[in-house]
C-alpha cells in the first residue's frame, strides 16, 4: 500500500510547471490519468528502494497520474512455478493495466537485486496477443549503500530495451541512502531529491506523449505473425 500521496513536504508547487493532457497529449489518447505501476527491489522491513519509489509516486500523483504497487512478498521465482500462481497473475494484470513503469532497486554485488530481476522477468513480452510491456514508459531508480553507482541502472536500462520499452534519458541514483531518508522514511530536501522530481516529470510527459498511440512501436515483422506463433516464439519455456 503506497502512503498519502497528497504528503509533499519537500516540494516546492511554486516551482512546479503543470503538466496539462492537452499540451502533451496527441490525438489516440484515452483521456483518464496516466496509469503508472512502480516495482521495488528489496523486502525489507525499511527498504530504501520501497521508500525512494514511494516518493517518486507521490511526485507522479502530485503531476496527476495514478500509481499503483506490486509487493513482490511472495513472489516465486520464475523457473519451475505455475504461471497461474495468485501473485504472478496479479503481476502480470498490472503491467497490462500500466502506461508506464517505475523501477527501483537496490544495487547489490554490483547488480540490481534478485527480487527486481524476478519481477522483470515474469513479464513476458507476449501474453497471446497482447504485449504487457512493448510501448510502456519506463523510469529508473536506484540507491545504494556506499558510494554512488550506476550498475543497477544501466542493467535495468538494458532490460527496459529488451521489453520494448520507452525508457526516459532521466534517472535517479542515491547513494549512502540511509542518509537521505528522515526517520518517517521520507526522502530528505536537495539535488538527489530534486533530480527525483526531474525524473517524475519526464516520465509523465513521455508517457502522455506515447501512450494511446501503438504505431509507434507497430513492426513489420510482428505483423507477419500470428498471436500464437509470436507467443510461441517469444516466450520460449525451455530456455
Amino acid at each position: 500500500m503506497i502512503p498519502d500521496l497528497t504528503d509533499l513536504p519537500r516540494l516546492d508547487p511554486a516551482l512546479l510547471r503543470p503538466i496539462r493532457a492537452a499540451d502533451w497529449a496527441r490525438p489516440g489518447d484515452p483521456g483518464h490519468p496516466p496509469r503508472i505501476l512502480l516495482l521495488t527491489g528489496s523486502l525489507r522491513e525499511r527498504s530504501y528502494s520501497r521508500l525512494l519509489g514511494f516518493e517518486a509516486a507521490r511526485l507522479i500523483a502530485r503531476m496527476g497520474g495514478e500509481v499503483r504497487h506490486f509487493d513482490p512478498t511472495g513472489l516465486p521465482l520464475p523457473d519451475g512455478a505455475p504461471e497461474d500462481h495468485p501473485k504472478v497473475a496479479e503481476l502480470r494484470a498490472l503491467a497490462l493495466w500500466s502506461e508506464g513503469m517505475v523501477w527501483v532497486s537496490p544495487e547489490r554485488h554490483g547488480a540490481m537485486t534478485a527480487v527486481m530481476k524476478a519481477q522483470i522477468d515474469w513479464l513476458p513480452l507476449s501474453m497471446g496477443g497482447l504485449r504487457p510491456t512493448q510501448g510502456r514508459t519506463l523510469a529508473l531508480a536506484q540507491v545504494s549503500g556506499g558510494s554512488q553507482s550506476f550498475n543497477a541502472l544501466n542493467q535495468m536500462r538494458v532490460l527496459g530495451r529488451w521489453m520494448r520499452m520507452v525508457t526516459i534519458p532521466n534517472q535517479s541514483s542515491v547513494p549512502r541512502a540511509w542518509t537521505e531518508f528522515d526517520e518517517a522514511g521520507r526522502m530528505k530536501d536537495g539535488p538527489l531529491y530534486w533530480r527525483l522530481v526531474d525524473v517524475a516529470e519526464e516520465l509523465m510527459r513521455f508517457t502522455l506523449l506515447t501512450r494511446g498511440r501503438p504505431e509507434l512501436t507497430d513492426r513489420y515483422s510482428e505483423r507477419r505473425e500470428s498471436a500464437d506463433q509470436l507467443s510461441a516464439r517469444v516466450n520460449q519455456a525451455g530456455i
